[in-house]
């Protein structure tokens, strides 16, 4: 049995209890750091993604008609 009056055990609680909301806070600022990092770079992704595809698309249109040809499915 523990010596441990009520009241020393609700504090005890009470400590580890704020412990525990201080490291959850700590985790979840590094995590929200971690997802602006990784939302900035996304979007930095896209932008590059959507620049080559232009370059494609006008490398495409450059392509004279007489030199697509279709293949035959059967």
């Amino acid at each position: 049995m523990s010596n441990q009056t009520p009241i020393d055990q609700i504090a005890e609680r009470v400590e580890r209890l704020l412990l525990r909301y201080e490291e959850l806070q700590r985790t979840n600022a590094l995590l929200t750091s971690q997802v602006e990092t990784l939302t900035q770079e996304r979007d930095a992704l896209k932008s590059r993604l959507g620049a080559a595809r232009a370059r494609v698309d006008a490398l495409l249109e450059r392509i004279p008609d007489n030199l697509v040809t279709h293949k035959d499915p059967t």
